[in-house]
């Protein structure tokens, strides 16, 4: 099981499955929206998430665990992206493109969008280990799928990693 924590003890736990179909359907809407330097750390911590690399039941992180910011603008802004990253993916942005149905996707978006918007990042007491630092922003496109990859971790997307 892998664990996605928001605050007051909420949390989203999926099975191995669950978490891959949760990375893919957010990965494709936060690769459409993303334009600003935290938009791209946040797509670098997704890619972290690929079970195919990291390992199965060892993925997860925290909305508290997470830098969103110096400033209340900054933090809003980053807020607000991952809320549009999360309805966009709930309007089933691409999916169309999936070698599968994704199972239970919109009940994990609904349930972790429901987390973001009740979360606080001022409450947040960042980890310096979770979200990859600006130097390690996913920048780079997979020209085959059409997503951010995990560069500079490895040299992949997290399709090309599922083998799709």
């Amino acid at each position: 099981m892998n664990t996605f924590r928001g605050a007051d003890g909420r949390y989203l736990r999926m099975t191995n499955g669950g978490t891959a179909v949760f990375v893919d359907v957010l990965m494709l809407a936060v690769s459409s929206l993303a334009h600003a330097p935290w938009d791209f750390r946040f797509a670098a911590l997704l890619t972290l998430q690929d079970q195919n690399v990291m390992g199965r039941g060892v993925v997860g992180f925290g909305l508290s665990e997470l830098d969103w910011g110096d400033t209340p603008q900054e933090r809003a802004a980053a807020k607000d992206f991952l809320l549009r990253a999360l309805d966009l993916a709930l309007s089933r942005h691409r999916w169309e493109e999936l070698t599968y149905e994704p199972p239970h996707a919109e009940a994990y978006l609904r349930t972790y969008r429901s987390m973001v918007e009740e979360f606080d990042p001022a409450t947040a007491k960042a980890d310096p280990d979770v979200l990859p630092g600006p130097q390690e922003a996913a920048m780079a496109s997979c020209v085959r799928h059409r997503v951010l990859d995990a560069l500079p971790f490895w040299e992949a997307c997290v399709f090309c990693t599922a083998g799709v």
